[in-house]
């Protein structure tokens, strides 16, 4: 029975694979080629699980406590007023979703002998909850229990400055504001009494160690303002076009105003981690290369080995091509081997370093506690698909000299 072209060569290419006792070089060469190609495919796999781990992470957390687009003040002036009825405008912008008014301003808690500078955010709850996804789910307390009468104010504050000041649930902070109120003598600080109703934890260090909220009103009242606002924030069906609804928003809100996006607010932390990427891809990708460089040498030993059974192969009838793909069948093993060991390998080191939290972080440092491992199985159809393409182009020379031995010459001494 006659054996299919194809089936013969590539099983010929394994037999060639499995080197005898006296090609043990070979046999080492080969198992180093094959764990080259691992190691390099493991850690682009591992690389990118991490730019895109901290890349969703930090953007979950940014999200969270940041409007997809955010109008503000060209510059600092009086405030936003009749801020329902631009609201009311703004919403009707295709994409948009819900708007809510905020108030911000430097503050200053104190309580005992700690204090803490921090942001004061004053919010509308339920307008809040529309666009924001951090207070809907406290570390402790409730949103809702800013509009409830407990004699004092309510105030939300963040875990790192709760535990920067050392209150609890319903203890009472005191609040200065520089701003404070305008007296014949000059601006004298306001300072209020506000109760701790809740604790939020984005996970984003300079969100929980920085920023307080409280109720729209009282914030006004603390920062001694009218019914104004200092920013409109609005969420979006689709982040990605905040540009377009920025664009159409700064037509509606006038030249006193200009809408910014999310984007734009946090382009130093994208442009990073973009640019980490493309290092990794760079970096990395070279221990793809020295792979495919051993397959290469592999190739080149193994067919100057086989001088003589590939000189019989063809006086027996085999074509040029069919010993070309000998050789090309035994990189392309190699490669396809190599790849999987690696995607498994780097895909099981990532979900256990995530699980567990394997790398920890300094969270004043790098913004999260632990390195997030995010590993995307459209990355590693990429990875195996270059890696196995340099594979096979380290097979090219080696087949095209083994495809050229001519047999006269090969067997003439033998």
């Amino acid at each position: 029975m006659k054996m299919p072209t194809a089936r013969f060569e590539f099983f010929v290419a394994r037999r060639y694979l499995r080197a005898k006792r006296k090609q043990a070089v070979i046999s080492i060469i080969t198992v180093i080629s094959v764990l080259g190609v691992a190691a390099g495919v493991m850690a682009l796999v591992i690389a990118l699980a991490i730019n895109n781990g901290f890349r969703n992470t930090l953007q979950r957390s940014l999200l969270g406590a940041y409007a997809h687009v955010n109008i503000m003040e060209k510059e600092p002036g009086t405030g936003i007023e009749n801020w329902p009825e631009t609201i009311a405008r703004l919403r009707k912008i295709p994409h948009v979703t819900a708007g809510s008014p905020a108030l911000y301003g430097q503050v200053y808690l104190y309580v005992g002998g700690n204090s803490d500078g921090v942001v004061l955010k004053g919010i509308q709850t339920a307008a809040e909850v529309e666009t924001s996804d951090m207070l809907r789910h406290l570390k402790a307390g409730s949103i809702e229990n800013l509009k409830a009468d407990t004699g004092f104010p309510g105030i939300i504050l963040g875990a790192k400055v709760a535990q920067a000041l050392g209150v609890k649930m319903n203890s009472i902070v005191n609040v200065m504001s520089p701003q404070g109120e305008l007296t014949p003598l000059g601006p004298r600080p306001s300072d209020y009494r506000f109760r701790v109703v809740g604790v939020f934890e984005s996970g984003f260090f300079e969100i929980d160690s920085a920023w307080v909220f409280t109720s729209l009103k009282s914030a006004q009242k603390l920062l001694s303002l009218e019914d104004v606002i200092n920013s409109i924030e609005l969420k979006l069906d689709d982040i990605y076009r905040a540009p377009e609804v920025a664009r159409a928003a700064d037509k509606l809100v006038g030249p006193r105003l200009a809408a910014t996006t999310w984007m734009e607010q946090n382009k130093h932390i994208l442009s990073a981690l973009n640019m980490e990427k493309v290092v990794t891809w760079v970096t990395i990708g070279l221990i793809v290369l020295v792979a495919a460089l051993n397959i290469l040498i592999t190739l080149m030993m193994m067919v100057m080995e086989k001088y003589r059974d590939i000189a019989i192969l063809v006086s027996m009838g085999a074509r040029q091509a069919q010993i070309r793909r000998i050789f090309q069948f035994q990189g392309l093993l190699i490669g396809v081997i190599g790849t999987s060991i690696g995607l498994v390998a780097g895909h099981s080191l990532c979900f256990l370093a995530d699980k567990y939290r394997w790398i920890q972080l300094d969270e004043e440092v790098y913004a999260l506690s632990y390195v997030p491992f995010d590993p995307r199985w459209l990355d590693s159809v990429w990875i195996a698909a270059l890696a196995i393409l340099i594979s096979f182009l380290a097979t090219l020379y080696p087949a095209r000299s083994a495809s050229r031995i001519a047999p006269a010459e090969a067997l003439r001494y033998e």
